[in-house]
């Protein structure tokens, strides 16, 4: 079975991605640096995120495929946490953030949304996200309520637009890792959903 390309939309509807392939004729071995200077080429012309992640995506898969040390990574989740991140680029003022992210056997992370569009490949083991969408109440103005699930295998990509809510569960024995691209994060907008108390907060 063939890697997935999905996207989550605003509302948590996940669906398969159909991405654009760049006509540029790219050198090889297709190395970090470059992809940042493609990334920011797409940013500066392409305002719309459902777009500028059409076009995204390929780029991420040839980075993939010309780059197996990110394969090699020896991130492991922090025991106390759950979890664990290795920033691989963050730049001030550069409007783009790579990191390695790992999440233990079992653990499973709060409800949020990200504030931002960002790009999610599964780099080893298996992982369930599970989707979510506004349903404000006269008393519960931040309420939310479940839209779905998707699990994760390696090699599946999965994207978020800015307001799309999910929450992970690692699956398996095995950690997960996973390479995770990111936009700007507009903290506004950045929420934890409680599902009990209907309550969000920002973080």
């Amino acid at each position: 079975m063939d890697n997935q390309n999905l996207l989550v939309e605003n509302k948590g509807q996940c669906h398969i991605f159909e991405t654009i392939a760049s006509e540029k004729e790219r050198s090889s071995p297709y190395r970090l640096y470059r992809v940042l200077t493609d990334l920011e080429d797409i940013l500066e012309t392409i305002d719309d995120d459902y777009l500028r992640l059409r076009k995204i995506v390929p780029l991420v898969r040839q980075l993939l495929d010309d780059s197996p040390w990110l394969l090699l990574s020896m991130l492991t989740p922090n025991p106390e946490t759950g979890w664990d991140i290795m920033t691989l680029y963050d730049e001030p003022y550069f409007p783009i953030t790579i990191q390695l992210v790992a999440w233990a056997s079992g653990t499973v992370s709060r409800i949020h949304n990200h504030g931002c569009w960002g790009l999610v490949t599964l780099l080893s083991g298996q992982e369930k996200n599970t989707f979510w969408r506004r349903n404000p109440q006269p008393n519960s103005p931040d309420k939310i309520e479940k839209v779905g699930e998707q699990i994760l295998n390696t090699g599946d990509m999965i994207c978020f637009l800015p307001s799309a809510i999910h929450q992970i569960e690692a699956l398996g024995n095995e950690p997960t890792i996973s390479l995770n691209l990111y936009g700007v994060t507009d903290f506004e907008n950045r929420f934890e959903f409680d599902i009990t108390s209907g309550t969000a907060r920002n973080f």
